[in-house]
């Protein structure tokens, strides 16, 4: 019989402080009862590690924390047949993850979308890649993560705002770890859909190597580790352009306007290095240095036809339309005389993370300790994408016509169609603009050799480049107070300054051919083969290297900010800077014979924003600029409160309020408008006419309480029943609002009017409502029902959430990202060094963001998903063979059942917007540890 120890995984977690380095003191006090029982009992005790160990883990994180919360571990993260961070934040209960092609990367959290909560890193918050505050999490790689909490309720000391919640990831401690570590992970990757593209690839790899170790007495610790990807993704998409009206027979029913569905071949590259320095000068003074670096790479290749039906020239045989009664909805039809564009794509999105952090904790004395935390994060995005065009002509009405049948077979797939032209034959299929796309008197000035102007039938290809950057500067004083005063045993206060601005520069290009104005057809040395579209009854088309092309001098390019004034009012700056500060009473004490521990604090926000755009207009098919610069400052103050009460042992009752904020999207904020002057005011008084951004919005605002009932029946085993609610206000929806143009010149007259006040069309703070839930919780150790089941285990989940939300004309509104339902499930047995895990995860319908046309953020209907993955491991060293001591091996296959990702065009399942195929992905890998 041993002396009573917890076991190492255990024992890892309560002497870690994994929480944010606000002063939540529950490691200390589990380490005190832990040396408390060892004390009073002699019991046998089993060591358990692995993927059981971390959910021992992670079970305590949510055990100890004063606030309601949710955690993962790093063996969590490693062990889980997830391609990325977010697909292992998404298993956790009431958050859900949305894929962006095929790879989980925003997570919500309880119906709230990525905007509404925020993202820290070792308690810091985060810049993001998008236009944005929502963190895109595959930009981070999981091999460097010690762990993941999420705090469903805050306390004054998190160093970040969000309604939903905050989700903190944290890097190792390497004197905490206290032994020196080398590992090796490799791993090899395959798609299951194979190369959709012949110049795409289906496999990849990924690779790590970590060291921690400790120097000089356990005084200095480092931790170093580098990453590696080449992760390729396979895609077929249907996508339509949308359903307008259709008259027959005298009723009007909807009709398929067009479709742009396309083949996708991508690779996600990413690099990364991560360091942290821990430094123990003396016993009273802590140092830490943390760095990341992050290299990103996001390279797609795009093959497909843009379709037009109803939007395009032919002309729609009635007799051949069947319709659904039911819906109303034109389900098969044909077209004749209609001409197609065939397009080969590239796109790339390229980021670059920079972090560095510092961080120094001095006790004064046995009572009094103090913090200073200093960071600075940087992300440049840039996104390249490339569209080359090809069809049977140049413009309308020319070339080679087709005649185009489509069927909706039911469900929502999309549309098969029919066609009778090849559109694999090089001869037949040229390069240059087969339709003549929009207007813009910048592609006008190109004529035919007769003289005549092409109308438009110049643009032979379009660039979309918008580029991000986004800077954050971080300072933070706090200490803690030990004190006595009645139930209150500590104090915190601190000040905090926050600095970040996001920069935005919208840019575009129309490309011409310099064989203008006649077609080209493709030159041999870019001649690619063709792909193949009998996924929706396309049969093959023309693959060629437009990219090397373009590089090679064959197209000339044409600003659309020229004459498109959406580049200007989609370029923008926004500077944010927040000074807090914040006091909270951590207390202990005891009810009824019961410990009730947690905190009450209340935290004061200072907010100063400054926008800088344009404001302009179109003057004789020229976009007329003139720059703005305006500032907004508000104030909040956010009380919280978090109590515990330990029934006994096992059982705890948990109660949290709190009032929470969720800032403005970036993009709402922005102070780049179009602006039309009248002589004349309208009916509102206005002379000044304003549509676009709107700088002088504040944040969105909510008191919400949570109360749960906890039982942790066993070390690996727990069942939690959890109620939520919320009560929104100052949401942010459409509507109009008074703007000061002062010193804004009328762009007609070159004058500036006398009466600066214009009326803004955009986004206003006004409505609200409420959101509630309840919440499932349930780990279970099978041995607990028989000792022949030992080392099966399971994990679930299950979240109802209900809203009721009226915008600012009393309509009824559903939040981003909000599914009425949200389930996970982790089935596991691993014993004697074989392990073996299925996991689902399944949501119901949702509101969703994509990337629309010119990579604006666009919301759409998403289908419900239910995604199931799958691994078997073998750890040689657990097994007993000390020989292979550290080695282990294992096979994941991710997305098993190939569920698709689906959008909708309104309420009916057939209009569908998006379908998109991803197939399954299986990874082969081996990890050592030195």
């Amino acid at each position: 019989m041993k002396t009573f120890k917890p076991n190492s995984i255990t024992a890892a977690l309560i002497s870690s402080g994994m929480l944010l380095s606000s002063g939540i003191a529950y490691a200390q006090e589990a380490q005190e009862q832990q040396e408390q029982q060892a004390e009073e009992q002699q019991v046998e005790v089993i060591e358990v590690s692995g993927f059981r160990g971390s959910v021992i883990e992670s079970i305590n994180t949510k055990r100890f924390s004063s606030n309601v919360v949710e955690a993962i571990s790093a063996e969590d993260i490693g062990k889980l047949p997830d391609s990325s961070i977010a697909e292992s934040i998404a298993r956790l209960p009431g958050l859900a993850a949305q894929r962006l092609d095929g790879r989980a990367s925003r997570v919500t959290i309880r119906g709230f979308g990525e905007n509404e909560s925020a993202t820290t890193f070792n308690g810091r918050e985060q810049v993001s890649i998008g236009d944005n505050r929502g963190v895109e999490f595959d930009l981070y790689p999981s091999e460097i993560m010690s762990g993941v909490t999420v705090y469903k309720t805050p306390d004054a000391t998190i160093e970040a705002e969000g309604i939903a919640g905050v989700i903190d990831m944290q890097t190792v401690s390497p004197l905490k770890k206290g032994e020196r570590v080398v590992q090796v992970n490799l791993q090899a990757e395959k798609t299951g859909l194979g190369k959709l593209n012949p110049d795409g690839n289906d496999t990849g790899y990924r690779a790590t190597l970590s060291y921690i170790d400790q120097f000089n007495d356990d005084k200095v610790g480092v931790a170093v580790a580098i990453t590696t990807m080449d992760s390729p993704n396979q895609e077929k998409r249907w996508n339509s352009w949308g359903y307008p009206g259709f008259t027959y027979e005298g009723d009007s029913y909807s009709i398929l306007g067009g479709a742009k569905p396309f083949v996708r071949s991508s690779s996600l590259k990413r690099d990364s290095i991560m360091g942290v320095v821990e430094f123990l000068p003396s016993d009273k003074l802590k140092m830490t240095v943390d760095a990341l670096y992050v290299d990103f790479s996001d390279e797609k290749i795009l093959r497909g036809i843009e379709i037009p039906f109803a939007w395009g020239q032919g002309s729609i045989s009635a007799d051949s339309a069947t319709v659904d009664p039911a819906t109303g909805f034109v389900t098969s039809a044909t077209t004749v005389g209609q001409r197609v564009v065939v397009r080969n794509d590239l796109e790339t999105r390229d980021a670059k993370l920079n972090q560095l952090g510092f961080n120094a904790e001095y006790e004064v004395s046995d009572s009094l300790s103090l913090e200073f935390d200093a960071s600075y994060s940087k992300v440049e995005r840039d996104i390249w994408s490339f569209e080359s065009y090809a069809g049977t002509g140049r413009g309308d009405s020319e070339g080679v016509a087709d005649t185009l049948g489509y069927t909706f077979d039911g469900g929502n797939t999309g549309a098969h169609f029919s066609h009778q032209l090849d559109y694999s034959d090089f001869n037949l299929i040229q390069m240059g603009g087969p339709l003549t796309w929009g207007w813009s008197a910048a592609l006008n000035d190109k004529f035919n050799l007769a003289g005549t102007p092409y109308e438009n039938a110049a643009q032979d290809g379009f660039i979309n480049a918008p580029e991000i950057d986004d800077e954050l500067t971080s300072l933070k004083l706090a200490a803690t107070q030990a004190v006595e005063a009645g139930p209150f045993n500590n104090v915190h206060v601190g000040l905090s300054h926050r600095d970040r601005e996001k920069t935005k520069k919208s840019n575009g290009y129309y490309m011409t051919l310099d064989a203008f104005p006649g077609m080209l057809v493709v030159p041999e040395e870019y001649r690619l083969g063709s792909v193949s579209l009998d996924f929706i009854g396309m049969g093959d088309m023309i693959a060629y290297d437009s990219g090397a092309m373009l590089a090679d001098g064959y197209y000339d390019l044409t600003a659309e900010n020229l004459t498109g004034i959406q580049h200007l009012t989609k370029s923008w700056s926004v500077n944010e800077t927040v000074t807090a500060a914040y006091v909270q009473g951590d207390f202990d004490t005891e009810v009824g014979g019961m410990t009730l521990t947690g905190n009450v604090g209340v935290r004061y926000v200072h907010t100063k924003q400054q926008s800088k755009g344009f404001a302009g207009t179109v003057v004789d098919g020229l976009v007329v600029a003139n720059p703005t610069d305006i500032s907004h400052s508000y104030n909040n103050l956010l009380p919280s409160l978090n109590m515990s009460l330990r029934i006994d042992d096992e059982q705890t009752l948990r109660f949290g309020a709190a009032k929470t904020l969720s800032r403005a999207r970036l993009d709402e904020m922005n102070a780049s408008v179009q602006t039309s002057y009248s002589q004349q005011p309208n009916a509102q008084g206005y002379n000044w006419s304003v549509s676009g951004g709107n700088p002088a919005l504040e944040p969105k605002t909510a008191v919400g309480f949570d109360i749960s009932y906890e039982n942790y029946f066993a070390p690996e085993g727990y069942f939690s029943l959890a109620f939520f609610h919320k009560n929104l206000t100052d949401w942010i929806f459409d509507g109009s609002s008074e703007i000061d143009m002062t010193g804004i010149a009328d762009p007609a007259t070159g004058d500036v009017p006398s009466n600066p006040i214009g009326q803004l069309n955009g986004k206003v703070n006004a409505g609200g409502g409420t959101l509630w839930g309840t919440e499932f919780a349930l780990a279970v150790p099978m041995n607990m029902l028989s000792e022949s089941l030992d080392g099966f285990g399971v994990l679930a989940s299950y979240t109802v959430v209900n809203s009721d939300i009226t915008d600012n004309n009393g309509n009824a509104y559903e939040l981003p990202g909000l599914s009425d339902s949200i389930m996970t499930f982790t089935g596991y047995y691993e014993k004697n060094g074989f392990s073996a895990r299925v996991s689902m995860r399944k949501r119901d319908d949702f509101k969703g963001d994509v990337y629309g046309i010119g990579f604006d953020t666009v919301q759409v209907d998403v289908v419900g998903e239910t995604i199931w993955d799958a691994q078997i491991g073998y750890d040689f060293g657990e097994a007993g063979h000390k020989d292979l001591e550290g080695l282990s091996v294992f096979l994941q296959a991710q997305n098993i059942t190939n569920e698709p990702f689906i959008s909708l065009s309104g309420d009916n399942a057939l209009q569908v917007r998006d379908y998109q195929e991803y197939g399954s992905v299986y990874l082969l890998g081996a990890s050592y540890k030195f």
